[in-house]
């Protein structure tokens, strides 16, 4: 099977709340490896954090758009999240704040997709 037919296959297959599991569990585990880094490595604590604001930048313009199916509160409620992700990104980027609050956002939505009440470490 060449790549692009198990990619067909994998996208047809995964639920959507399922692929954004995944994509959330993607960018906190670069996320979790930047916070283990000496200040010496902060090009990676840089980059981890600035594709955990994309990706929620992403998700802000998804919900803002008419064909997402979430309920407007939930949309909204995103949106202001990944307000907050951007600002709070953009002190620890600054002044070197502590990326474990962006971490733990991330824990709860995983919590939400999953199914699950928000994990103890995450609150």
């Amino acid at each position: 099977m060449s790549l692009d037919q198990y990619q067909q296959t994998q996208t047809t297959v995964e639920r959507p709340r399922e692929m954004e599991y995944r994509a959330f569990s993607k960018v906190t585990a670069r996320l979790i490896e930047a916070a283990q880094k000496s200040d010496d490595e902060r090009a990676f604590i840089n980059n981890a954090v600035h594709e955990n604001r994309q990706f929620w930048l992403a998700l802000a313009q998804d919900c803002a758009s008419d064909k997402n199916l979430l309920p407007l509160e939930t949309r909204a409620t995103i949106v202001h999240l990944s307000r907050w992700i951007s600002q709070y990104s953009r002190e620890i980027l600054r002044r070197g704040d502590s990326i474990e609050p962006l971490i733990d956002v991330n824990r709860i939505m995983m919590d939400g997709l999953a199914g699950r009440a928000p994990s103890d470490d995450a609150a």
